[in-house]
């Protein structure tokens, strides 16, 4: 008669130290993820006192030498009206009210930073200022 015991193994995987590493990699890309905004050109804000932040659908740009930016392509002022409501309407397919936020600098000129905001109004779209 055969009497010997048969030790039976359990395969284990030990995740204590996984869950630690992927809960600082969380927060480390949650972080970065909010410092990087890479729709915006580099401009002068004016000052504000309101707090309220909105979704960046279409960022326009305007730099102290009066050029406009869609994103990061800079556009001509003749075509300004139709690129912005090409941008609306394909923004429209995912947001109902999509918003152009107007990130101009303070030493543009205000006429500029009105035309933007008129064509943004025509095409159906909430406008915002960027302040700091």
């Amino acid at each position: 008669m055969n009497i010997r015991r048969r030790f039976k193994t359990h395969a284990e995987v030990h995740a204590g130290t996984l869950n630690d590493i992927l809960f600082i990699l969380l927060f480390f890309f949650l972080i970065i993820s909010t410092l990087a905004n890479p729709n915006v050109i580099k401009v002068n804000n004016p000052k504000g006192t309101k707090d309220t932040k909105a979704k960046q659908n279409i960022v326009v740009s305007i730099d102290k030498d009066q050029n406009i930016y869609i994103a990061h392509r800079k556009i001509d002022a003749a075509s300004l009206d139709s690129l912005i409501k090409f941008e609306v309407d394909k923004n429209r397919s995912t947001v109902d009210t999509p918003s152009v936020v107007i990130n101009a600098d303070t030493s543009s000129y205000y006429g500029e930073v009105f035309r933007v905001m008129q064509s943004a109004k025509r095409a159906g779209a909430k406008v915002v200022a960027n302040v700091k």
